[in-house]
């Protein structure tokens, strides 16, 4: 095949008789690139200026944008993408876009264009927080929002939070990213630290989320299991991991989709602290697991 392709490139270049690359028709190529992925588009767009030109074509990046758009520009000034092509607003909207002043962001997966959300720590609300005595705020760059909220100790553990968006028709699944222990850097070397990690493995947390259409889901699970390790084959300690709480299922961006999520140990029998508490993930789910298979390959 590499042959071929080169048979056809060295046609364009009248080096041989024949049809090449640089004789199809720009639309044509337009119409295959509609079937491609952003990525496939953006290396193909290398081979001559037919190519070049159809992956600069608006209908071809319309069509790898999300059908209401427009929401994610919204939150931005419109300065940033007036007089923008659709390949300039697909390249804007792949990065983080943040609203509800900072504590929450949405992107577009570069790969398909479908939406992702992020929302922090600090977008929640946690029962204790104006408190030193059980919270800190812990600045790290681990973190996509440059901070964590961590708990030394406390004996009603909730964290409750809320999104109102309008997600696209898709399946997503949400989970809480979180850490037992903190964590520091001495020498170049991350250097975990267990010194309040205690009483997660007593009673499990329970995780919920909730739609305004009625759907529910629930997990339960203690923290510090230190036999078991997480989906990525590492043990629990010392390590993020994202806790899948559930999933939901959207079948139109109108109206609206409102999702309250939250994680609970409110047994007050016993004290539970060394958890650092960073955001929750709403990504599609099947894009979450293609993820999470390239991450455990060899």
């Amino acid at each position: 095949m590499g042959a071929s392709l080169s048979n056809l490139t060295d046609g364009a270049n009248g080096s041989t008789i024949g049809p090449g690359l640089g004789d199809i028709p720009e639309s044509c190529v337009a119409c295959v690139f509609l079937y491609l992925t952003p990525p496939e588009i953006c290396n193909l767009a290398r081979l001559n200026r037919a190519f070049r030109g159809a992956a600069s074509s608006d209908s071809v990046w319309e069509s790898k944008l999300p059908a209401n758009y427009q929401d994610l520009l919204d939150l931005l000034p419109p300065e940033r993408y007036q007089n923008s092509s659709k390949k300039d607003i697909f390249a804007l909207l792949s990065h983080p876009v943040p609203f509800d002043g900072g504590n929450k962001e949405v992107w577009l997966d570069r790969d398909t264009g479908r939406i992702c959300m992020a929302i922090s720590a600090r977008g929640m609300s946690i029962t204790g927080i104006e408190d030193r005595r059980y919270w800190n705020w812990i600045p790290t760059e681990e973190s996509r929002f440059n901070v964590v909220a961590y708990l030394q100790q406390i004996w009603w553990f909730e964290v409750d939070g809320v999104v109102k968006f309008h997600f696209p028709a898709d399946v997503y699944t949400l989970s809480f990213r979180l850490h037992l222990g903190r964590f520091s850097r001495r020498l170049g070397r991350r250097v975990p630290n267990f010194e309040h990690t205690h009483g997660w493995d007593i009673k499990p947390v329970r995780f919920q989320l909730s739609t305004s259409d009625g759907q529910q889901a629930s997990f339960e699970c203690c923290l510090d299991e230190t036999d078991c390790e997480d989906a990525n084959g590492n043990h629990k300690r010392g390590h993020w991991i994202d806790y899948k709480v559930g999933e939901f299922i959207v079948t139109d961006s109108e109206p609206a989709t409102e999702v309250r999520f939250s994680m609970k140990q409110i047994d007050c029998t016993h004290s539970k602290g060394g958890l650092c508490v960073d955001s929750v993930f709403i990504i599609p789910s099947d894009l979450k697991e293609r993820k999470r298979r390239v991450l455990k390959k060899p």
